[in-house]
C-alpha cells in the first residue's frame, strides 16, 4: 500500500509531514508562513530509521548520540509491525469501511431535509439530528481523512476529495488546513509555539463560556477564519476556495428553502446554525482534551517521534456517535493516528492492539482517559491549562 510522504511507514519519510490540524474552524498558526513559505518547513526534523534494536532501553544520562539510536530503532520496529498488518489488510479494511460511512451519510441527506418539512416535533427534531450528524461526518471525518490522503491511494483523487470535503462541505481552505494540521500539528505535536494546540485557546473567555457557549459560534467563525487565511494563498487557490465555500453554503440554504419548506431567510439560517453546531461541543473538547495538559516541549529540545507522540497524545474511549461522526483516529485511536497519520480510521482501530501493547512493553506512555474525566480536569484547571502558558517538560536522556 503506497503511503504518503512523511509517514513513518515510508523509509526516509519526513517527520514534519504528519497531518493537518486546520480542519474546519482552526485558526492560522501564530508566527508561521503560508504553504508557500519556508520558515516552518525548514524546521522539520528528518526521521532516520535505525536498526531494529527495539529491546534496547534509553539510559538516562547517556550521550546524546547513543540516546537517539535506540529511539529510532523503536520507531522502526513498531513501523515494521504495523506495515505487516497494513500489507495483509484488504482494500475494504484500508479504505472501504470509511468510504461506506461517508457514503451512508450522503444517502441520509434527503431523509434529513424531508423530515424538516414536518410540522410535528419528533420528525422535525429527527431531521435536525440527522443533518447535524451528517454535517459533522462529512466535515470532520471526511475532511480529516482527505487531508491525510487516507481515503484513496490515488494522489489525484486525494486532492479532489480534499477540496470537496474541506472547502465545499466545511467552508475552509485546503492549503491552510493541510499546512496547519499536517505540517505543524502533526510534525510538532505539543511543541511550544508550533504544534501545541494553542490556536484552540481563547484566554479572554472564562471556563464556562469557552467550554459550553463558545462552541456554538464554530459554524460562523469557520468561514470567517478561512476568509482571513486566503490572504496567505495564491489567488487561484483563493478563488477556488471562495467558489467552493459559497456553493456549499448556498446549496445548504437552497435545500432548506425548496426541499424542507422554510419560508424565511432567518429561519433557514437559524436551522443551518443549529445543525452545523450540533456536535460543536465535543468537536472543540476533543481537540483540547487529547493534547493540552500533557507534556510540552521546546522546539530545540523535543524528543524523537515515538516519545513525542506517546507523551503528548491521548486516547478517549470509544463512543458510537463520535466514532461515526469524527472517526476512530480522532477519538479512541488518536495515539495510533499521530504515529501513523496516513492510515484510515478503520486501520487505526485495527493496529490499536499492536501499538498499545508495543508501547507498554517498551515502558513508554500510552495515555488514555475518559471524556468526563478530561472535562472535569479542564473545568478545575482551566486557568492553568487554557489561559497561562504551559510549562516545558524536561526529559533526561532522550533528547
Amino acid at each position: 500500500m503506497p503511503l504518503e510522504d512523511g509517514d513513518p511507514l515510508s523509509p526516509g519519510g519526513r517527520q514534519g509531514n504528519g497531518e493537518v490540524s486546520g480542519i474546519p474552524g482552526e485558526p492560522s498558526l501564530r508566527g508561521t508562513t503560508a504553504p508557500g513559505g519556508s520558515r516552518t518547513d525548514a524546521m522539520a526534523e528528518g526521521w532516520e530509521p535505525g536498526p531494529a534494536q527495539g529491546d534496547e532501553d534509553v539510559i538516562p544520562g547517556a550521550a546524546p548520540q547513543r540516546a537517539r539510536q535506540p529511539e529510532e530503532a523503536l520507531m522502526t520496529e513498531l513501523s515494521e509491525l504495523v506495515q505487516k498488518v497494513v500489507k495483509s489488510s484488504s482494500w475494504w479494511e484500508r479504505h472501504g469501511m470509511d468510504i461506506s460511512i461517508l457514503a451512508c451519510s450522503f444517502l441520509l441527506l434527503p431523509a434529513g431535509f424531508l423530515c424538516l418539512r414536518s410540522a410535528q416535533a419528533i420528525p422535525f427534531l429527527a431531521g435536525v439530528l440527522t443533518l447535524g450528524v451528517v454535517h459533522h461526518t462529512l466535515t470532520v471525518k471526511g475532511s480529516h481523512l482527505a487531508s491525510h490522503n487516507a481515503l484513496t491511494e490515488s494522489k489525484s483523487w486525494s486532492k479532489v476529495w480534499a477540496i470537496f470535503f474541506i472547502e465545499l462541505c466545511s467552508a475552509f481552505t485546503v492549503e491552510q488546513a493541510t499546512y496547519n494540521h499536517v505540517k505543524i500539528h502533526h510534525g510538532y505535536t505539543n511543541v511550544i509555539g508550533l504544534g501545541d494546540s494553542s490556536t484552540w485557546k481563547l484566554p479572554f473567555l472564562n471556563r464556562y463560556v469557552y467550554m459550553f457557549i463558545a462552541p456554538l459560534a464554530v459554524p460562523i467563525l469557520t468561514p470567517l477564519v478561512a476568509l482571513d487565511l486566503l490572504r496567505n494563498v495564491e489567488w487561484k487557490a483563493a478563488l477556488r476556495t471562495l467558489c467552493c465555500m459559497f456553493l456549499g453554503l448556498y446549496c445548504h440554504y437552497w435545500l432548506l428553502l425548496h426541499v424542507s419548506g422554510f419560508q424565511s431567510l432567518w429561519s433557514a439560517l437559524l436551522c443551518m446554525l443549529v445543525t452545523r453546531s450540533l456536535l460543536a461541543h465535543p468537536y472543540i473538547h476533543v481537540n483540547i482534551f487529547q493534547h493540552i495538559g500533557l507534556p510540552m516541549f521546546a522546539a530545540d529540545r523535543k524528543p524523537k517521534r515515538i516519545h513525542l507522540m506517546s507523551l503528548g497524545v491521548l486516547n478517549l474511549p470509544r463512543n458510537p456517535l463520535l466514532d461515526w461522526s469524527f472517526g476512530h483516529s480522532l477519538i479512541s485511536c488518536h495515539v495510533e493516528h499521530h504515529l501513523f497519520p496516513s492510515l484510515s480510521d478503520n486501520m487505526c482501530l485495527k493496529i490499536k492492539p499492536i501499538v498499545s501493547q508495543y508501547l507498554k512493553q517498551k515502558k513508554l506512555p500510552y495515555n488514555e482517559d475518559t471524556y468526563s474525566s478530561r472535562l472535569r480536569l479542564f473545568l478545575q484547571r482551566y486557568e492553568e491549562l487554557m489561559v497561562h502558558a504551559p510549562p516545558i517538560t524536561e526529559l533526561v536522556g532522550i533528547q
